[in-house]
């Protein structure tokens, strides 16, 4: 076992061990941990994975809160009022173009942590994430400090799970890698809080911006987790027209899709101007309480949802991979033969050709009457040509089978598109299979037989398993009071 794959184990091992620990009455998470490493068997077996890679370092493994927005939205503001600390700056102070991960720490005071103490640790939503990172891997892992930062702090309200403040969106520093890294926290989190500006009653102005967060959230299946937040609402208490700003808001984001969800309005207290007539302020603080305790109970929603996110994510993967991963690998694996073959047929029966006109051409037939003789009486000149031969057409064909299988990739990465991680499974699975090594008549994609099918189908009956163990821990429909009540 290589030193790599020893260091994945090790930290399953701990995850396995934090999560028991973590949660002694509810072991369906630690059990699905041993669920991901099966799974992990398959990806490896089969190429999707390398071997310091594991599913389970795909999931985030505590409750996530991801706040996106622009820049000045008042993200900062909300998360120090939500920790009741001043763990990030405000106003303008606010220079940060990092993602800070926010995590509950039992020391008194807030620490600063750099990005690498997320890189190696699989509960968080970073692990090996510098290898994703282009800018990253070229330049070095220190430069993840570029991009990520770990802060702690002893609030009470962040324990057991994890938030994420993202840098302003407005910003063009570093934009390419934001995009990137925002995408990978919005696929891994349990709640989605994006902040927009009242203070800025056009949009218009931010419409590329608009449009990236929202493509992020319109048609998926998760949607429901994205909470679009219309802060600093204080701002129009003096001309008293809220409806009229978040109508504006409104229309915008249908402009570019979203035409379901609402709109949360709040302020903060501290940092909002005098309402000066009473009712006016009555009615803006009504709302803002209302919203404000919709969010916090999303938030405090999160641990369950988190429990049925992760077995959601162990059955929907292992159904990708015999579903949808070996079926797609197996069309490509027809195709790449059917191919090769004919290409072989093409180039050989050209060359066939074209040596027996070259032959007839110059009279020289009776050196290949003659070469059979020769060959047989050790002559060292056509052993010579016989083995060029041989090694000629074995070149010539496996720079076919080469050749067409890269093909066959770059028409793949033209229907995947940006998804670099899905690209890269198929990329190393196929060329597994197609592999120099490996002959051509073998139908199955490399790794996938009878015990890998057997070992993903155990996956998903696991799966349904955890997902009924949940069931009896957070529902009793029959109201009998038991703890294992049957559903």
């Amino acid at each position: 076992m290589s030193h790599s794959s020893t260091q994945i184990n090790k930290h399953l091992k701990s995850l396995q061990k934090h999560l028991a620990d973590e949660h002694p009455d509810n072991p369906t998470l630690a059990k699905a941990v041993k669920s991901f490493r099966k799974m992990d068997y398959v990806g490896h077996s089969m190429g999707l994975l390398n071997n310091d890679e594991s599913y389970a370092t795909c999931v985030t493994w505590w409750p996530m809160i991801a706040v996106l927005g622009t820049f000045s939205a008042g993200k900062s503001t909300y998360i120090n009022s939500y920790l009741n600390i001043p763990l990030q700056r405000t106003g303008n102070q606010a220079v940060d173009d990092k993602f800070t991960v926010i995590c509950y720490s039992r020391h008194n005071e807030a620490k600063t942590l750099p990005g690498i103490a997320l890189d190696a640790d699989p509960r968080f939503p970073f692990f090996q994430i510098s290898r994703s990172i282009e800018e990253i891997s070229e330049t070095g892992q220190e430069r993840i400090d570029a991009y990520l930062q770990l802060k702690t702090c002893p609030s009470e309200n962040i324990r057991g799970k994890i938030l994420i403040d993202s840098p302003g969106f407005d910003a063009d520093n570093q934009r390419a890698s934001t995009l990137r890294l925002t995408q990978h926290i919005i696929n891994l989190s349990d709640l989605v809080l994006v902040f927009f500006d009242a203070r800025h009653p056009e949009p218009k102005a931010m419409q590329d911006t608009l449009a990236y967060l929202v493509s992020a959230s319109v048609n998926r299946a998760d949607a429901n987790k994205f909470l679009y937040i219309l802060n600093q609402i204080d701002v129009t208490a003096q001309e008293d027209n809220p409806e009229e700003v978040v109508s504006a808001w409104q229309r915008s984001l249908a402009e570019v899709g979203l035409v379901t969800g609402r709109f949360y309005r709040i302020y903060n207290p501290s940092a909002a101007v005098p309402i000066a007539n009473p009712q006016i302020r009555e009615r803006f603080e009504k709302k803002r309480d209302e919203d404000m305790a919709d969010i916090n109970t999303r938030i405090h929603q999160i641990e369950v949802e988190r429990s049925y996110r992760i077995v959601g994510k162990l059955e929907q993967t292992a159904k990708g991979i015999k579903n949808q991963i070996v079926s797609k690998l197996s069309d490509m694996l027809k195709k790449w033969k059917r191919r090769v073959m004919m290409f072989d047929s093409l180039v050989f029966g050209t060359l066939t050709i074209s040596a027996g006109v070259a032959l007839t051409m110059s009279e020289s037939w009776d050196v290949l009457k003659t070469f059979p003789a020769e060959l047989t009486q050790g002559e060292t000149s056509a052993l010579a040509i016989a083995t060029f031969l041989v090694i000629s057409v074995f070149y010539i064909h496996f720079s076919i089978r080469r050749f067409v299988a890269n093909k066959l990739l770059q028409k793949l990465a033209d229907e995947i598109g940006n998804d670099h991680e899905i690209y890269k499974q198929y990329m190393q699975a196929f060329n597994k299979s197609t592999a120099a090594y490996r002959p051509m008549f073998l139908k199955s994609p490399a790794g996938w037989n009878e015990v890998a099918q057997q070992t993903i189908d155990e996956i998903i009956n696991e799966a349904n398993d955890y997902i009924q163990e949940l069931n009896d821990q957070f529902t009793n429909p029959s109201g009998n009071g038991g703890k294992n009540s049957q559903i």
